[in-house]
């Protein structure tokens, strides 16, 4: 693929297991949508939204991609079912959770997607890795960088792991 097409940034988590494993496939199949520039650390993350569970395994991968946002949003959901998530309410644990953070600095809000992602700015747990991908990064509608959004918040339950990805 070369140096064409968009840098993509798309959050990854599992707290259900094998969470390695399934972190692990995430990342073999992510290769089929474009080039993977960098992966963040693996980080061990207190859970949010109140409903009890265990601890996630997280990470920020950036991606070099051809594909169109909402293609790529949509291959995204596909793997996510390929790997095996099955149907939860909203803040319920996940075999594994895909999203499309940034898409270069595309600003979108459509029922299908909306683009940057909307909570960025208040979760430590995609924050903290992609700080280490990309500090400087700007959020194209905050217009803060990644590490001003990351030192704005508290960082708690946000703790590196051992664990690699390929």
């Amino acid at each position: 693929m070369g140096s064409e097409g968009t840098r993509a940034f798309i959050g990854l988590g599992s707290n259900i297991e094998p969470r390695t494993e399934y972190l692990r496939s995430a990342i073999i199949e992510l290769r089929a949508m474009g080039d993977i520039l960098k992966i963040s650390s693996v980080y061990e993350t207190a859970p949010v939204g109140g409903v009890p569970q265990a601890d996630y395994l997280n990470a920020v991968v950036e991606l070099r991609t051809s594909l169109g946002p909402l293609e790529l949003v949509n291959r995204l959901k596909a793997l996510e079912s390929a790997i095996g998530r099955a149907a939860r309410p909203r803040w319920h644990e996940r075999e594994i959770d895909l999203d499309l953070l940034f898409y270069g600095d595309r600003i979108m809000s459509s029922p299908e997607l909306t683009l940057p992602h909307p909570e960025i700015q208040n979760r430590a747990f995609v924050l903290v890795p992609m700080a280490e991908l990309q500090t400087d990064f700007i959020h194209p509608i905050l217009k803060k960088t990644i590490k001003d959004l990351r030192d704005e918040i508290e960082i708690v339950g946000v703790q590196k792991s051992n664990f690699v990805l390929p």
